[in-house]
């Protein structure tokens, strides 16, 4: 079975692409015109073992909010796509990463019931070209798209470091859940049925 997708989105604001395998090595290509979020889904793919390729062309002369949240959104359709009937999963996955004085917890339900409680402490406005702000609006955004339920918690006193372990905490979680479960035929639900 290929678990794969790629899944493309034009507005008025933004021009993506995303492609995604589930099965990869964490092999990525990524191009968002905002270098920190560049960084933060490089390591996402990376520590995921997803190969991930994301392109964006955006209103950036804006200000990034469109960018990020409409990569958000079209990763976490491709992550919906590649997964299909959500059979034969872990469903269920979390990972603690420390980074430096940073730490961040994630845990995440790959079940198809979208749901965000995020708390990620970050103190400047900016990293980088990024809003700092736009951080947790694209983790919920991804959640909800993807059908994941997504519990993530980041605290530390460098943002760059809190925001980047955040996304590899999340990294680990997905790829625990996403992974086969070779003991499961259907779908990990009572009902029989996500």
């Amino acid at each position: 079975m290929t678990r794969n997708a790629t899944v493309t989105r034009k507005t008025k604001e933004t021009d993506i692409e995303v492609t995604l395998d589930l099965d990869g090595t964490g092999t990525t290509t990524i191009a968002t015109g905002v270098g920190f979020f560049d960084h933060l889904l490089t390591a996402f793919g990376h520590h995921a073992l997803i190969d991930l390729a994301i392109r964006c062309d955006g209103d950036l002369d804006i200000d990034d909010h469109h960018t990020v949240e409409d990569t958000a959104i079209v990763l976490g359709q491709a992550l919906a796509e590649a997964l299909g009937e959500r059979t034969g999963i872990q469903r269920y996955g979390d990972a603690t990463v420390p980074m430096d004085e940073a730490l961040a917890t994630c845990s995440v339900d790959a079940g198809g019931r979208p749901y965000a409680v995020i708390d990620v402490a970050l103190r400047q406005a900016m990293i980088g070209n990024l809003s700092t702000q736009n951080v947790p609006h694209a983790l919920e955004a991804m959640a909800r798209s993807a059908g994941f339920t997504l519990h993530l918690t980041a605290s530390g006193s460098n943002d760059h470091h809190v925001a980047e372990a955040a996304f590899k905490a999340l990294a680990r979680a997905i790829r625990a859940a996403v992974s086969p479960d070779p003991r499961r035929d259907g779908v990990a639900s009572t009902k029989g049925t996500i």
